[in-house]
């Protein structure tokens, strides 16, 4: 088949890119290295907030274009994994969030009884939180529905891509390091621990974002994800036993029962950062047009539907 784009990289990024251009009409093909379930994205926390993203004043915008994406998917959660869950956003208040803040419906201050020990002050908020296994499945399904495809394949070169395709958009995100070659992208590494659920139903994050630990609990479908981490520069992809020992013993603070609820899982990723995103259109000889979409560090699944979209009319002009 002869296709109109090739986008490279099947994390959130990649597939989500690839189903707005499929549904806009373009044959649209993901070429991937690791399937989704292999990608950073698989093993985020899935909380919409943005975090450790820049520049500030573009990520309001795709931001906020994602929240209503994956507001309209929470009334399927089966489906798309996508719930709207009420949560708290621990040690920060109204002043301390990007203009995006505004446009978060029920965001308020939290009064001290509603929020965790040890925390003078907090913020409440309903906000989409996505299950990643099931979402990337619903993604590659809405793709496939709109006619898209994806194939395994290792790209040691963008000019693969574009020999194959007069549209290509850059989705790879840690791996932009070696194949753009951009040597601003770098690894923040994340550590995380999956336990049973004990019956903790709100999200709790306490994450400043300069910090090496965090500390969050996302209930999910499939347990209770504790974190959690954010190394910069550390590659590695092993879970560290004294890490999860710590991060365990850091929500047990807030919620004593987790510790000694049975580990189900140790998740270790990359967040692919950047000191801004780079999200913007290069010209290709013969008439044809590359997009580069990656460097979202923390915050893939807050502005993927917005970048997407922008990806979009940056390729196409529409």
């Amino acid at each position: 088949m002869t296709w109109d784009a090739i986008v490279v990289g099947a994390g959130v990024i990649g597939l989500t890119s690839a189903i707005v251009l499929a549904e806009e009409g373009l044959r649209t093909a993901v070429w991937t290295r690791d399937p989704a379930g292999r990608t950073t994205s698989a093993v985020a926390g899935g909380l919409w907030w943005p975090y450790r993203i820049e520049p500030e004043e573009r990520v309001t915008t795709w931001s906020i274009r994602t929240l209503r994406t994956l507001t309209a998917l929470a009334r399927r959660p089966a489906e798309t994994g996508v719930r709207e869950v009420e949560g708290v956003q621990a040690g920060i208040g109204t002043g301390d969030l990007g203009p995006w803040a505004v446009e978060v419906p029920g965001l308020r201050q939290g009064r001290p009884d509603e929020l965790p020990d040890g925390f003078a002050v907090g913020l409440r908020a309903r906000v989409p939180l996505v299950d990643m296994p099931t979402y990337l499945g619903y993604l590659r399904r809405r793709l496939t529905a709109a006619g898209g495809s994806v194939e395994e394949r290792a790209v040691t070169s963008l000019a693969e891509a574009e020999r194959a395709a007069p549209l290509v958009v850059n989705c790879t995100g840690l791996g932009a390091r070696e194949l753009v070659p951009d040597a601003g992208v770098h690894p923040v590494q994340g550590q995380l621990v999956v336990v049973e659920n004990p019956g903790v139903e709100e999200w709790l994050v306490a994450a400043d974002p300069h910090a090496r630990d965090t500390l969050y609990a996302l209930p999910q479908p499939y347990g209770l994800v504790l974190g959690g981490t954010a190394r910069e520069n550390v590659w590695g992809l092993e879970p560290d036993p004294a890490t999860a020992e710590a991060i365990v013993a850091r929500c047990a603070r807030v919620h004593p029962q987790v510790a000694h609820a049975r580990v189900l899982a140790h998740r270790v990723g990359l967040r692919p950062a950047r000191a801004r995103v780079r999200l913007e259109r290069e010209e290709l000889p013969g008439g044809g047009a590359r997009v580069h979409n990656y460097g979202h560090g923390g915050a893939g699944v807050t502005v993927a539907w917005g970048c997407a979209e922008e990806a979009f009319r940056l390729l196409t002009g529409r």
